[in-house]
């Protein structure tokens, strides 16, 4: 790797937009990729370091870019929910089919994980499948039931699901419904938002 290249992915990495703009004028290769198949844009989305992501986006760089994890730059930012890197990479054109090592699009690890404000983002802003299902068999409502702890965060992430045209009956790979697995946690709010919708 040469030195361009190197200073690049650090730049990237510290999130220093003007290093990245000096290393790409000094020749550096924008999908590079260090001994983890990770490239520049990928490290900036995986720090948050949004002004450095734009710098890369305008360089031309791929936000799709799988690394030996099949992370991309796109699919971090549900993990992250980075309203402002998601924004960042839009302009790159992401295909948002695209799935990380579950199987899942960025809309489920985000309803998982409770990232209202990036789940409101991306179904507002995107035309991302609001009922895919992963390997495991599950939906980012089902993923909300299941892995989340039936808190507001949670409650709120349901309606928006819902509200952005969710299948509140879809079952996961066992045949039980959000409904079921929202019931046998105790999610009485949950439970009440999918009930609704039956």
């Amino acid at each position: 790797m040469n030195d361009p290249d190197r200073a690049l992915l650090d730049a990237a990495e510290r999130g220093d937009a003007g290093a990245v703009r000096a290393a790409l004028d000094a020749g550096a290769a924008v999908g590079v990729r260090d001994g983890h198949r990770r490239t520049p844009l990928l490290l900036a989305a995986l720090g948050d370091h949004v002004a450095a992501a734009e710098v890369l986006v305008a360089a031309g760089a791929d936000p799709d870019a799988q690394d030996d994890r099949l992370d991309s730059p796109w699919l971090v930012t549900g993990v992250t929910g980075s309203v402002a890197m998601m924004r960042a990479l839009l302009p790159a054109g992401p295909d948002l089919t695209v799935v990380n090592r579950f199987g899942g699009v960025s809309l489920i690890p985000a309803s998982e994980r409770g990232h209202v404000d990036y789940v409101r983002a991306v179904l507002r802003e995107t035309d991302i499948d609001v009922d895919h299902v992963n390997r495991l068999g599950w939906t980012a409502l089902l993923e909300a039931v299941i892995l989340g702890d039936g808190g507001t965060e949670h409650q709120e992430i349901v309606e928006l699901l819902i509200t952005a045209g969710a299948t509140p009956g879809l079952p996961d790979g066992d045949g039980v419904t959000p409904l079921q697995h929202a019931e046998r946690r105790g999610f009485t709010e949950i439970a009440a938002l999918l009930r609704a919708v039956r």
